[in-house]
């Protein structure tokens, strides 16, 4: 194995190469990027990351993150007057429905999607505080990732949802089957939006 410096330094090329996106040779070289640049880089990154540590909570009714709880997207009171629900997987893709401007809607986060073979099931996503807050809308769109996953969670929401009185909705055109919503672009995302489908 190549030496790459102190066990500080490999500590920390061990954590940075965790990250999605990050195997251990770009790890290194980001490593390495901060060390050159200790005082304009590494140390405001190091604050950045404590302040973060301290002041990062979960959002009480969506599951966003943000530094208040509620979030500042649910007492957004432009958004209260919108009777749109997006239910998405994951913060990412919460994410990806704000920088696509979808417009002054609600979310609602469920931490990852149904999977019996890693042992995900009903109990452990947000589905019950989703079904508690559904009534406060006219529509629930079920803006899940286009995988196996994804659509059982929609189903398996679907048939939760469906003695009350809600239209019920997916994304559609656009979103690619075994597509993920974080990596499309926002015009793909927008234009998913506006042609969603009743279920």
């Amino acid at each position: 194995m190549m030496h790459t410096g102190g066990s500080e330094i490999e500590q920390l090329i061990q954590l940075l190469a965790r990250l999605p996106g990050l195997g251990p040779r770009s790890a290194r070289r980001a490593v390495l990027h901060l060390i050159k640049r200790k005082d304009s880089l590494m140390l405001p990154l190091s604050q950045a990351i404590q302040r973060a540590l301290e002041a990062v909570v979960e959002c009480e009714i969506c599951g966003n993150v943000d530094t208040v709880s509620p979030c500042n997207i649910c007492v957004d009171p432009r958004r209260s007057q919108n009777l749109m629900l997006l239910v998405v997987e994951d913060v990412s893709d919460l994410w990806a429905m704000e920088r696509a401007s979808v417009g002054p809607v609600r979310y609602h986060v469920l931490g990852g999607v149904l999977s019996p073979l890693d042992g995900i099931g009903p109990e452990d996503l947000a589905i019950d505080t989703l079904i508690a807050r559904a009534h406060e809308f006219a529509e629930v769109v079920l803006a899940v990732n286009a995988t196996v996953e994804g659509q059982t969670t929609a189903h398996f929401i679907t048939d939760r949802l469906a003695a009350m009185d809600i239209k019920i909705t997916r994304l559609a055109h656009g979103v690619p089957v075994g597509g993920e919503l974080d990596y499309l672009d926002e015009g793909t995302l927008s234009q998913a939006l506006k042609a969603r489908t009743k279920i």
